[in-house]
């Protein structure tokens, strides 16, 4: 697998004392990524998005809407420049280095939000304890590798040296379909998969057909054993 050099730049914004609390700005690029982001205990606030020619403020649904970061989709474009110029210098003087390599340690998918069927949802590939960065992350449906509606960041750098990368991938949950995400890396001699199946995340569908077949032998067996106590009476 073919890898590419990124060049990071990483600093604590903001700490308490007691450590509570940690914003972190992370600024990288590639020859053809770059990322610009801003995290609160390692997960996304803001981000730029580069493709989309704005900035993009990550917080859930059901936080009130906030304007971040104004300005910063300007200031995020600008520095692309310089990281790759100052990447280019990397390349000449770490070409004959050894690269250190570590797999990822951890691999998980799970949706943004609540699930509910034929609701626009996000599913998210969360990638983290690798080195060198980055990781190749591909999606499928029901078998189908799937393309359309899915983007992932450029890594950053955890406390521990490692790395951490996001997927995501844009959805329509239906019963039935079932997904999977699979990241390589070239420290890995085969490739890490995990499943997210929509009917496992309805827990009520399972009990509910359940207890409805249930409900409807029983009344079944009550009408028939009423009809037969009828019929002997009559008999007799």
């Amino acid at each position: 697998m073919k890898m590419k050099l990124l060049l990071f730049l990483c600093c604590v914004l903001r700490a308490s004392a007691d450590v509570l609390h940690e914003d972190i700005y992370v600024r990288g690029c590639s020859e053809s990524d770059a990322e610009n982001m801003y995290t609160l205990e390692g997960e996304e606030l803001w981000y730029a998005d580069f493709k989309l020619g704005k900035g993009v403020d990550a917080l859930p649904p059901f936080v009130d809407p906030i304007t971040l970061y104004p300005g910063g989709y300007d200031l995020a474009v600008a520095q692309i420049q310089t990281c790759r110029s100052n990447m280019k210098l990397w390349q000449q003087a770490m070409k004959d280095i050894p690269l250190k390599r570590d797999p990822p340690s951890s691999l998980t998918i799970y949706s943004r939000d609540d699930v509910e069927l034929g609701e626009k949802n996000t599913l998210i590939c969360h990638v983290s304890g690798f080195y060198p960065a980055p990781v190749q992350v591909h999606w499928t449906k029901n078998g189908e590798k799937v393309t359309a509606g899915t983007s992932i960041n450029v890594p950053f750098p955890n406390k521990d040296g490692f790395f951490t990368q996001i997927s995501r991938l844009e959805f329509v949950p239906q019963l039935g379909d079932v997904y999977s995400c699979t990241a390589e890396h070239l420290a890995l001699t085969q490739p890490l998969t995990r499943i997210w199946d929509v009917e496992k995340t309805q827990p009520g569908v399972g009990p509910a057909v359940f207890c409805g077949l249930g409900l409807t032998v029983g009344l079944l067996g009550v009408a028939a054993g009423t009809f037969f106590l009828i019929k002997g009476n009559e008999c007799s």
